[in-house]
C-alpha cells in the first residue's frame, strides 16, 4: 500500500507540474489568434488520437472495459469536456496566472463531491483544504487591477466541474487500468469540445491553427501525458489527495507566465504562493482516504461492476 500510495503522489505531483504549462500554452495560443474553443478542440482531440493510436496498435488489451466504467468513463468526459469549453473561454478574459489562481479553488468543490458521495474527508485533509483556499483567496484578492468578472465565473464553473470528474473516475479506476480510463475519457471530451466548436465559433477562413503550432502542440503533449499521470494518481493515492498535490500547477503557471507572459505578483500574491507551498508539503502528514471508495451508498455508488468476467485481458485491479 506504502508503495502505491507513494507511486500515487509522484504520477499526481508529476500531472500537476504538466498541467501548469497549460494556461501558459492555452494564452499563448490565443494571443496569437486562436480562438479559446478551437484551442480546447484541437489539444483534446490530438490527445485523444495519440492516445487511441498507441493502445491500438500496441496495448489492445487497454481497450477492454466493463459496461459500468464506460458508461462512467463517458459521463466524467463529458462532465470535464464542457469544464474545459468554460476553462478556456476564461483564458480569453483572465491572465494565465489569475486563471490557474481561480481553477486551484476545486480541492473545495472536491471535498464537497466526496461527502456527497459519503466518502470521508480526514482532519488534515480539511485543514489543507482551508489553508488551500486561503491561499487563492490572498493569491486572487492580491492582485492589482480590476479582475474580470465574466472570467472568473467561467473560470470557476470549469473549476467545480473538474472537480466533479475526479470521483466519478475514482470510482471506474478501482477495477479498470489508468490508459483506459484516461483513453475513454478523452474521446468522451472530444465528443463534447468538437462539436461545440464546429456549431459556435469554427470560421473556414480563420481556421489557421499552423499560425499558432507550437503553443498548440505544447498544449497536446501536456494534456497527453498529463491526464495518463492524473489517473494514475487517483487511482493509488486517491482523489482529493491528487486535486490536493496538483495545486503545485499553480505554481507552475505562476513561474511560467512570468517567464514567457511576462506577468507579475504583487506581495499579497507571494504570500498566498507561499500558503499554498506550505499546504502541499504537508501531504506526508496526511494519510489520505483509501483510494478505493466506500460502498455505503452515496450518489456514485452505482459506479461498480457486478460482475467482472475471469478472463480480463490486463488482470483484476491492474
Amino acid at each position: 500500500m506504502k508503495k502505491e500510495r507513494a507511486m500515487g503522489i509522484r504520477a499526481a505531483l508529476a500531472s500537476a507540474f504538466l498541467l501548469g504549462f497549460a494556461p501558459v500554452f492555452g494564452r499563448q495560443a490565443i494571443l496569437l489568434g486562436v480562438s479559446p474553443l478551437e484551442v480546447v478542440a484541437l489539444r483534446t482531440i490530438l490527445a485523444a488520437g495519440i492516445l487511441l493510436f498507441i493502445v491500438a496498435a500496441f496495448r489492445r488489451q487497454f481497450l477492454f472495459i466493463y459496461p459500468v466504467g464506460f458508461i462512467g468513463c463517458l459521463l466524467a468526459g463529458a462532465i470535464n469536456g464542457i469544464g474545459s469549453v468554460l476553462y478556456y473561454m476564461s483564458l480569453a478574459h483572465l491572465s494565465a496566472s489569475m486563471g490557474q489562481m481561480l481553477y486551484s479553488l476545486y480541492p473545495f468543490f472536491l471535498a464537497i463531491w466526496l461527502l456527497l458521495d459519503r466518502q470521508p474527508v480526514g482532519r488534515i485533509t480539511l485543514l489543507r483544504i482551508g489553508l488551500a483556499t486561503l491561499a487563492v483567496l490572498l493569491l486572487v484578492g492580491g492582485t492589482g487591477g480590476t479582475v474580470d468578472l465574466a472570467g472568473v465565473l467561467l473560470m470557476l464553473g470549469g473549476s467545480l466541474l473538474y472537480a466533479l470528474h475526479l470521483p466519478i473516475n475514482q470510482r471506474v479506476l478501482y477495477d479498470v487500468p489508468a490508459p483506459t480510463v484516461t483513453l475513454y475519457t478523452l474521446l468522451a471530451m472530444s465528443a463534447v469540445v468538437v462539436p461545440a466548436y464546429l456549431l459556435f465559433d469554427f470560421t473556414p477562413a480563420r481556421f489557421n491553427p499552423l499560425g499558432a503550432w507550437q503553443p498548440l502542440l505544447g498544449l497536446t503533449l501536456v494534456t497527453f501525458f498529463s491526464r495518463l499521470t492524473l489517473f494514475l494518481g487517483v487511482k493509488h493515492a486517491g482523489g482529493m489527495q491528487t486535486a490536493l498535490l496538483g495545486l503545485s500547477e499553480l505554481l507552475v503557471a505562476i513561474t511560467f507566465g512570468h517567464l514567457l507572459l511576462d506577468e507579475r505578483l504583487t506581495p499579497t500574491q507571494w504570500l498566498g504562493a507561499a500558503a499554498l507551498t506550505v499546504s502541499l508539503l504537508t501531504v506526508r502528514s496526511d494519510p489520505g482516504a483509501a483510494s478505493r471508495p466506500g460502498d455505503g451508498g452515496g450518489w456514485l455508488s452505482w459506479i461498480r461492476p457486478k460482475d467482472l468476467p475471469p478472463n480480463i485481458p490486463w488482470g483484476p485491479h491492474d
